[in-house]
């Protein structure tokens, strides 16, 4: 029977990968002295991670990359190629796609070499301030744009003609307030207030939510408030609207048909189809509950390690919420584009490979036999 090779610490798998450490071992373990400089303690409560889960995660980033890549690169492909689609609108749309592209690709890449290279933070302090701060300002930005997106479209659905029209010039202004505020927002933490560092599974970092000392604290609750809380409510505020507006127009179509004796006042409404107006209120919800879905978790983590039992963030507790953010910026391509119909017109035109769009009519006998003689 073959021995097991066991390390120098005493952490090894076992024939059947099951992961074997001696009584005391913590998830610190091994870490050189230099890195463990800017990894919070609070990791070291916690028993050895089984390498396995890192590869998983690695494996995962990379997938979750290839297909934000692929899907926001169409999208912007598509804008890119189809003039009519230069509308002021869709540059936000375009925005988030930008966004949500450098977003997965700065945080994705490194992790995926860092999973199978080490089993902790590789790059050296900088490079993880670097990493966090990129995070932070691309993840705030998409957050940015989806407000944007929400106002553009109250602007549009509830405020009408008496709405703010918005020109290509006030979209790049507003573009630039957007990266511009996202950046400011995440940077005192190179200004000695807030921190990087670290996090869960040690392979990728963002803001260190676990200190308790005042600096820490006030940047966190800082934080929370102006990255995720505050738009938060103001796109909840606008999509709300969008569907009292969307509700109270259908009834009122209804109302009017039934005073008239008809179906629809829609003539060209199929039977059991929903109305535009019924489309973009599912859109709006939509909209509300992925961002909901994807960054809650997140928030609710970094609050819990602020001012509630930090014994309940976990590496693995910690890390899965991070990704489960990062998701939204594959996510976001197929809301706010996909569901777009003059996107999805371009890329079933620009990408047909995508099997996006209606498929071209057959034609009759009678027809084909019309076109062979107008071809000829």
């Amino acid at each position: 029977m073959s021995q097991e090779w066991k390390p120098d610490n005493g952490i090894y798998m076992d024939a059947k990968y099951n992961l074997v450490y001696p009584e005391g071992a913590t998830h610190l373990d091994g870490i050189p002295e230099d890195v463990l400089e800017f990894i919070h303690p609070h990791w070291g409560n916690f028993p050895p991670q089984h390498p396995l889960v890192v590869h998983i995660v690695s494996i995962a980033f990379f997938f979750l990359w290839v297909i934000n890549f692929f899907g926001n690169g169409c999208v912007i492909y598509a804008f890119l190629k189809t003039n009519t689609l230069r509308t002021p609108s869709n540059i936000f749309v375009v925005n988030l796609a930008f966004s949500d592209l450098i977003m997965m690709t700065t945080q994705g890449l490194p992790v995926i070499l860092n999973c199978f290279l080490q089993r902790y933070w590789m790059w050296g302090k900088l490079w993880c301030d670097i990493y966090g701060f990129v995070g932070a300002v691309t993840g705030t930005c998409s957050i940015l744009s989806m407000v944007v997106i929400g106002y553009d479209r109250y602007n549009v659905i509830v405020k009408g003609f008496s709405g703010t029209k918005i020109t290509r010039g006030i979209a790049f202004i507003l573009i630039v307030v957007l990266w511009t505020y996202s950046a400011l927002v995440c940077m005192p933490p190179f200004l000695g207030w807030g921190y990087y560092a670290p996090e869960g599974l040690l392979v990728t970092c963002s803001y260190d939510y676990l200190r308790q000392d005042w600096n820490a604290v006030t940047f966190m609750y800082y934080a929370f408030a102006f990255n995720f809380f505050t738009p938060l409510i103001i796109v909840t505020f606008f999509y709300v609207q969008i569907v009292k507006a969307v509700v109270a127009h259908e009834s009122a179509m209804k109302a009017q048909a039934k005073k008239m004796n008809v179906d629809s006042l829609k003539s060209n409404q199929k039977d059991g189809e929903a109305s535009s107006e019924v489309k973009i209120a599912k859109v709006a919800i939509t909209n509300v509950m992925l961002w909901v879905c994807t960054w809650t978790p997140y928030a609710v983590i970094t609050m819990i390690g602020v001012f509630g039992d930090q014994m309940l963030v976990t590496p693995l507790v910690a890390q899965l919420p991070s990704f489960l953010a990062k998701t939204s910026s594959c996510l976001n391509p197929i809301v706010f584009a996909v569901s777009h119909p003059k996107f999805r017109e371009a890329l079933a035109k620009e990408v047909p490979c995508l099997g996006i769009g209606d498929k071209p009519k057959e034609l009759s006998s009678n027809q084909t036999e019309a076109v062979k003689t107008e071809t000829c």
